[in-house]
């Protein structure tokens, strides 16, 4: 290739004003704030002095608008004014989130609520925008496509290699720093990389002499990666107040290089010149996830996905709650008449999200930061779980249960409701009030609690809706008090008798439910028992698999499909660490220590018809934390990688404590692990060997089962090779696999052992921000409890056709339950509006469109092979038709019957399907 073709004609110098606003870091939020306001401030007056400051880029997030208005509620005109000339460029994010930490409906909504926020002020940014991402998930480019928008912007992911290859380092991945990024369902967008970063222009000079010195270095870095004459230049950087004299800085430069032009430029005028002289011939075509695969893997700030793991668990059960419960119950309780509460979620997501940027969610701030981040994901989730109360509250009032009334007055109906996209059997438990004596009555507190004492909690039993006994175990949780809070009402509080019941939920329909009622029966009793779960205290097996416990803790677990046993499951390694929030290391030639040789303390737990639990003790004695030699180091600003430092001689107690469970309909093993961590720098690993001969791995990322190497690649120098995950990993062949499914534990590793052990880790302690400077972190070394969950799930080498994957996703959502009364309804007691059948989609959201009142239902093909999707529902409905992620409508689709739908969905393909009512 000749440079010739790179200039057509005369070269271009494309100026951006920005600032990349990383609303906490280094700093708390609130100081990150006041420096905004200022920056906001200034750069106002600015705009509002004359047109020769063309505009400034928002760093692609509307809450920068909301986070200067709170303080700045007067200058909301001035801002509609220069957004409204297009000076000011907003949108089309909520928040710069980080990609592999938060979900794929996190991100709708993050790009759904952006579009929202910026039609208030004129039209959002079509710049898909990703300055400083940590990686990019694969299923962007479709992501992007969906949103009306065919570019991508970023800062890290792919290396670029230069005009000619002249400054390859030996590695992959893009000629030029423009490139053509394919996902995997085949959408493509122009990738824009930041090859010098999204500061390669900042602090223009004005002096001749010092932008002479400045312009030569830069051109220059430009010129080795751009395809084309549009050269790109981001005058801004992290926290970067805007250069208010760059129109005469300009000025400078054109004196200068009178060949040259230069222009205080914006995004869609560089890319309208880009698209317009480039050869697409040219261009790199990289597909699939951008990973820094292709590097060191010294610098992919991969670890972050283990940094301080009580905030990805408190993410996992925010991201739950709303997009996998709250949504779809309050779509349900819509249906019913119930109104569906838009600002409520607004409100819940909005905060929920405020927590996702790379440097919130990925645990890599100081600890200030990291406090308040606890406070917003409680702020959220209460909001969730009042929603999820009132829903589900109307939909069990809409249950016909009048056909509990045959077994007399003393019935007490509930319902379990499944809002996972897959039947589901499993064990529940509920708590319910057997009966309850309310204040406003007037009887002493004494005698209160002496009549709820006396209520007879024998001679009762659950039953289905077809009078089937059901298994039960009843807890009886004594005298409790409670409250109603009625719409119309001052507060009613009361005192109440109060049992749990724990008993197996079997095939509650996809996004349905199934009733059930606690009655007094004459002849009540037990049914007869199923044959036990357990042999003597070490074996669990139930028709699907069979687990035996060893003295170590560890355990087998034996695949009745497949035939394969898996052994030495449920090892625990320990390692130090002195590495930083951004990434692990462990110390020079320090060997692992692991619970292999360490005498378990086993007991069992629970032992029903449907569920028996076995408890497995450690007390493991390990490093108390690494040598005083690291805190020389890290005060030394010594590059990670570099540092000597090694663990202390002194040592702690580790106490471990793992229950084991199994479920007599159960697909898999689950694994709940309590850490009492009293050691600082060192990490823990559960190990799951899979010995399966495999060369790749499946993992679930967003919207997508991502296929991974297990070998790194031949460039790759770190020797840890952790990565990022979210619902599970999986390692399979031709006729066996093993699906190791979490909760909320982000960070894995295949270990290339020659057993292809699955390693996820648990905790990860440490002791300092990282990056640039010395920011001490000592909350980030995790002190105390922590309780970690994890699902093992064999099967017959299909994660898809097996439903090892389903059930991996069903592991995320909790059972809803919820008391009611006998009743009339118009829902039957086993019911679900929707129906469809398809091994390969996912079922990712049901949510409600604001402006239409339309009904949004979508799934996303875990599968390289299109699939077909035939949806029926029972809610009265105009017609369906498919849209996109912004939710915009489409032609209806065609229908062969009254209530139902049919299409082809594509390989990877994310669908959403509207129903119009």
């Amino acid at each position: 290739m000749d440079s010739s073709n790179k200039s057509i004609k005369p070269q271009t110098a494309h100026i951006i004003s920005h600032t990349h606003w990383d609303r906490e870091w280094y700093l708390p939020y609130e100081k990150h704030h006041v420096r905004l306001i200022k920056l906001v401030d200034e750069l106002l007056d600015r705009l509002d002095e004359d047109g020769e400051f063309k505009s400034f880029y928002l760093d692609g997030q509307t809450i920068i608008l909301e986070d200067y208005l709170q303080v700045r509620p007067e200058n909301q005109d001035r801002l509609q004014k220069h957004i409204t000339e297009g000076r000011l460029l907003i949108g089309p994010w909520y928040i710069l989130q980080d990609a592999f930490l938060t979900s794929g409906e996190a991100n709708v909504r993050n790009m759904q609520i952006g579009h929202q926020d910026s039609k208030r002020y004129g039209e959002p940014s079509k710049i898909g925008y990703f300055p400083d991402t940590f990686g990019l998930v694969g299923q962007t480019p479709q992501l992007m496509k969906q949103s009306g928008i065919n570019n991508a912007f970023f800062g890290r992911g792919v290396k670029p290699t230069g005009f000619n290859n002249t400054v390859s380092d030996g590695g992959y991945e893009s000629s030029f720093s423009e490139l053509i990024w394919e996902g995997p369902d085949g959408s493509k967008v122009l990738g824009i990389l930041f090859a010098n970063w999204y500061s390669n222009g900042n602090e223009v000079p004005v002096n001749e002499a010092e932008a002479k010195e400045f312009w030569e270095k830069k051109l220059a870095d430009a010129r080795k990666f751009a395809s084309t004459g549009e050269l790109l230049f981001m005058n801004g950087c992290d926290h970067q107040p805007a250069q208010l004299d760059l129109p005469e800085a300009i000025e400078t430069a054109k004196r200068l290089y009178p060949d040259m032009e230069f222009i205080h430029s914006n995004f869609p005028d560089y890319l309208k010149a880009v698209e317009d002289v480039m050869d697409h011939n040219n261009l790199s075509t990289v597909k699939g996830e951008l990973r820094s695969q292709h590097t060191d893997g010294w610098g992919t700030l991969v670890n972050t996905a283990s940094a301080r793991v009580y905030l990805k668990q408190m993410n996992q059960e925010g991201q739950v709650l709303l997009e996998k419960v709250a949504e779809p119950l309050a779509s349900f309780a819509h249906v019913l008449g119930k109104d569906y509460p838009h600002h409520l979620f607004t409100y819940a997501w909005k905060t929920l999200m405020q927590n996702h940027p790379h440097d919130s969610i990925c645990g890599c701030s100081v600890d200030e930061v990291h406090r308040e981040m606890v406070t917003r994901f409680d702020k959220s989730r209460h909001v969730a779980e009042t929603i999820v109360d009132d829903s589900k509250r109307m939909i069990a009032e809409a249950v016909n249960t009048s056909g509990f009334a045959a077994y007399g007055e003393e019935v007490l109906p509930l319902v379990v409701m499944n809002m996972t996209g897959w039947r589901r059997t499993g064990t529940v438990s509920i708590e319910i009030d057997a009966a309850r004596l309310y204040l406003r009555e007037g009887f002493s507190l004494e005698e209160t609690a002496s009549r709820m004492k006396d209520i007879d909690l024998n001679g009762r039993e659950l039953v289905d809706d077809q009078g089937n006994t059901i298994t039960c175990q009843m807890e009886d949780l004594g005298l409790q008090f409670g409250y109603d809070l009625p719409d119309d009402k001052f507060r009613q509080p009361y005192m109440c008798r109060r049992v749990r019941l724990t008993f197996e939920a079997v095939q509650v329909p996809a996004l349905g439910l199934r009733a059930y009622a606690w009655v007094r029966r004459a002849n009540a009793g037990l049914p007869i028992a199923p044959e036990s779960l357990l042999q003597g205290d070490r074996v669990l097996e139930n028709e699907a698999i069979k687990v035996v416990i060893h003295d170590n803790g560890s355990f087998t677990l034996s695949d009745k499909a497949s035939g394969m046993t898996y052994r030495d499951l449920g090892v625990y390694e320990n390692t130090g660490d002195i590495g930083n929030e951004y990434m692990y290391k462990q110390p020079e030639g320090e060997q692992a220590l692991t619970t292999k040789g360490l005498q378990a303390n086993i007991c069992v737990l629970e032992n029903t018809p449907y569920r028996v639990s076995v408890e497995i003790k450690h007390d493991w004695e390990i490093p108390a934390s690494a040598d005083n030699k690291l805190d020389e180091e890290q005060r030394a600003l010594v590059y990670y990688p570099e540092r000597k430092a090694q663990r202390s001689s002194d040592t702690v107690i580790l106490k471990l404590r793992t229950v084991i469970g199994l479920e007599r309909g159960g697909k898999g093993l689950h694994i709940e692990t309590t850490i009492d961590n009293k050691a600082k720098d060192h990490r823990i690993r559960a190990l799951f060997p899979t010995d399966l001969n495999a060369a790749t791995h499946h993992v679930d990322s967003m919207f997508e089962v991502a296929e991974r190497n297990i070998e790194p690649a031949t460039e790759w120098m770190n020797p840890s090779n952790t990565q990022h995950q979210q619902a599970f990993v999986d390692i399979s062949n031709e006729t066996a696999g093993l699906t190791v499914a979490n909760f909320g534990l982000n960070e894995y590793e295949v270990l290339r052992d020659g057993r292809n052990t699955i390693a996820i880790t648990l905790l990860r302690s440490v002791g300092e921000l990282g990056d640039w400077g010395l920011f001490p972190t000592p909350e980030a070394q995790c002190l105390g409890e922590h309780v970690v969950r994890m699902e093992l799930i064999p099967h017959t080498g299909d994660g898809i056709t097996s439903g090892a994957f389903a059930e991996a996703y069903q592991f995320q959502i909790p059972w809803v339950v919820c008391q009611t009364d006998v009743h009339e309804g118009a829902i039957a007691p086993v019911y679900t509006p929707f129906e469809w059948e398809s091994q390969e989609l996912a079922f990712s959201s049901l949510k409600m469109n604001e402006q239409t009142g339309d009904l949004l239902l979508r799934w996303y093909n875990m599968s390289q092979q299109s699939t077909d999707l035939t949806i029926r529902s029972t809610i009265p409905q105009k017609y369906f038709y498919k849209t996109s992620i912004l939710e915009e409508e489409s032609h209806p689709l065609s229908s062969e019957e009254k209530g139902s739908s049919a299409l082809q969905i594509g390989p990877c393909e994310i669908v959403t399907i509207g129903i119009r009512r």
